[in-house]
């Protein structure tokens, strides 16, 4: 790195420490770039692989050999010549990338020739009636759990929506001893109907297939009670969470239940690139808005920003690293550290194996597409559990003309409830 007006200057600044950050860092780092990495958790690995570096066989053998498989990553990221700076929050990326951001109660700054955003995905926001009451939470917050502290559900839980993730987290449990009460999965008819001509791409990628089957099929082994085509889902209790109801063929029912663990899939955390400004396309297949960028990464209209992994559309882990990888030998290339040529024969080898990896999206992006009664909550459904604020309320004001947080029409209330929903994209 150089030091320039009293600031060091790195060659790339990375937010996010995912797969897709520890992949670019490393890429970078190999071809003599300075490279910072910003990461707001306590450890490496993002969301995915959370809690890798401390934990045990025992618990990667319960996590499953995908979660085991990125050690490898994370040790080359942590051998590398990377800055890495966790516990460190990125609140500001100028026009002329300066980056700022918070650690340990103070804020910082520095300044980078290239930032790449590796910011990961979010679970989509899935609120239903009574999701507000304690014990009611997101299947990612329960995996979190499991992977940071072993921690397992010691009440009678349920697993209910869509999503690869649902059935991970089923899957794990079992291995853990914690067998859930009953999945009720939202999934439609319509769903595997429609996914039978996207079928050709997922069995090119059959090993990835096969391990989805797997473990479908030990869930089903294990007797647990599975509901398919549920509808009308809700939460129950007084005080906290005492049952699930919701409705399957034409019989309604009634699940008691201390724990409810809810997934409709996830969604690319854009968070930076919309408050950059930077242009977005609504994405049919995925059900989110996704950045705009080029066929190098770079965000379209913000010059100097790339964006790779989850962050950009969802991929998967293994994408997302090849996706790191790819761009950290672009931004090699920028900087003079990396003939084109020599890129051109790695970046050829790393797009055959995303195009095999990636023929398998559309396949899950129809299976598990979630409905409209899942993604738009009703007028009565309290949207911001902070401010209790109501998806009708929301929906009058926008009748109103307030199409943002900023309207002189909005209340602050309100003003933040929609600046939340915003931001879940």
């Amino acid at each position: 790195m150089q030091q320039h007006d009293d600031t060091f200057v790195y060659d790339v600044a990375i937010v996010g420490a995912g797969p897709a950050g520890m992949s670019a860092a490393v890429a970078c780092a190999r071809h003599g770039l300075s490279v910072t990495v910003f990461d707001d958790q306590e450890a490496p690995g993002g969301q995915i692989y959370r809690g890798l570096g401390r934990s045990d066989s025992a618990r990667r053998d319960i996590l499953g050999a995908d979660y085991a498989e990125g050690l490898a990553l994370l040790r080359a990221f942590e051998s590398c010549d990377a800055e890495y700076r966790p516990r460190s929050e990125v609140w500001d990326i100028t026009p002329a990338l300066r980056v700022r951001f918070r650690h340990g109660g103070r804020a910082g700054g520095i300044q980078a020739r290239q930032v790449v955003l590796a910011t990961g995905a979010m679970e989509r926001p899935f609120p239903i009636p009574g999701w507000t009451l304690p014990g009611v939470m997101g299947a990612g917050a329960g995996q979190i759990l499991l992977k940071e502290a072993g921690a397992l559900p010691d009440v009678p839980f349920v697993l209910a929506g869509c999503g690869p993730l649902l059935y991970l987290l089923a899957w794990q449990y079992l291995r853990a001893g914690a067998a859930p009460a009953a999945i009720v999965d939202t999934s439609s008819t319509r769903n595997l109907i429609g996914s039978w001509r996207t079928l050709p791409g997922a069995i090119a990628n059959w090993p990835m297939l096969r391990k989805g089957l797997t473990m479908l099929r030990a869930i089903r082994q294990a007797g647990i009670p599975f509901y398919r085509g549920a509808s009308a889902l809700a939460a129950h209790g007084a005080e906290r969470l005492e049952a699930a109801s919701f409705t399957c063929g034409r019989k309604t029912f009634r699940l008691p239940a201390r724990l409810l663990l809810l997934h409709q899939g996830v969604v690319p955390n854009t968070q930076f690139s919309w408050a950059m400004r930077a242009r977005h396309d609504w994405s049919q297949g995925q059900l989110c808005w996704l950045p705009r960028r080029s066929a190098s990464g770079e965000l379209e209209g913000v010059p100097g920003v790339f964006v790779a992994g989850d962050g950009a559309a969802i991929v998967g882990a293994r994408a997302a690293a090849l996706q790191g990888e790819r761009l950290g030998l672009t931004l090699a290339v920028r900087a003079g550290r990396l003939a084109e040529q020599a890129a051109g024969q790695a970046s050829r080898s790393i797009d055959r194996s995303l195009g095999r990896l990636l023929r398998l999206r559309p396949f899950l992006e129809s299976l598990y597409r979630p409905s409209d009664e899942h993604r738009i909550p009703a007028d009565d459904v309290i949207v911001c559990r902070c401010e209790e604020i109501r998806a009708g309320t929301l929906r009058q004001y926008v009748a109103l003309g307030c199409l943002g947080p900023a309207s002189s029409r909005v209340s602050a209330a309100v003003a933040w409830a929609l600046a939340r929903a915003g931001n879940a994209g």
